[in-house]
């Protein structure tokens, strides 16, 4: 007879195991086995997993920025690299940066904000948002060179982890509960924030005690994206008081940005 402590260990490992596949569906267009199935109650418990979600999409686009800079110009390999990510994600927190954008720049009110953040169409200042972010983040990318195959995993992991600190800081604003993010936002304890803050920033350490990066880039890395979360939580505080899904998707993408710029 196998003991009941085996049995319950791995019961416990299958279920860590299903909320990081939950984690895994909900961010990208990865496929995951069929037995994974969907909870809203386990995205909540999932979050952990965020950066690690983005530690593998970091590294996909890492990977096919090095294949395609072996046989091609290295700014097509760059702009190869993005669009993997975009195809990986299916521009989940492209789409947040728009909508934050239009909301914010056409919204006074915090209820004209937030419809037209809901608003499915792009406006004027959701695209100029978008052609800034790409432009910004394929000069940073070209101008990394070699390193930004060490960059690309270590934002991603850490611009997801530091989007925690906001939701576990603030409160959400949105009441309609068939938005996607309603059950990511609901009671998110230190189980699940201070786990998935150490895998955002375990990227970077693991990156500098190989070499890859020096210690102050190493550093430079988590500090500038939790100092974007906090400024972006600050204006989102005196805009809307709080945050929304949209507003978690524009908080990675300006962290990520950022920390490509920084280093």
């Amino acid at each position: 007879l196998i003991p009941s402590a085996i049995l319950a260990d791995r019961a416990a490992l299958m279920l860590e195991i299903r909320r990081f596949c939950i984690a895994l569906a909900y961010f990208t267009r990865i496929p995951v086995p069929a037995w994974v199935g969907w909870s809203s109650a386990e995205l909540n418990r999932a979050t952990r997993y965020f950066p690690l979600v983005g530690l593998l999409v970091g590294l996909a686009a890492a990977a096919a920025l090095y294949g395609a800079g072996l046989v091609l110009p290295w700014k097509i390999a760059v702009l190869l690299s993005m669009l993997t990510s975009l195809l990986m994600t299916g521009a989940f927190h492209e789409d947040g940066l728009a909508d934050s954008a239009d909301g914010f720049g056409g919204g006074w009110e915090k209820a004209q904000v937030l419809a037209i953040m809901k608003d499915s169409r792009i406006g004027t200042y959701g695209a100029l948002a978008l052609l800034m972010a790409f432009t910004l983040k394929f000069a940073a990318l070209d101008a990394l060179g070699l390193t930004a195959l060490v960059a690309l995993p270590v934002v991603h992991a850490a611009s997801r982890g530091a989007t925690l600190m906001l939701m576990a800081s603030m409160r959400y604003v949105r009441e309609d509960d068939s938005t996607r993010a309603k059950p990511v936002a609901e009671e998110l304890g230190a189980t699940e924030w201070l786990p998935g803050a150490l895998f955002g920033v375990l990227p970077a350490a693991l990156a500098w005690q190989q070499g890859w990066l020096g210690g102050a880039a190493a550093l430079a890395v988590p500090g500038t994206c939790l100092v974007c979360t906090l400024l972006w939580g600050k204006y989102l505080q005196r805009r809307i008081g709080g945050y929304t899904g949209d507003a978690l998707g524009a908080c990675q993408q300006i962290a990520e940005i950022s920390a490509y710029l920084v280093l």
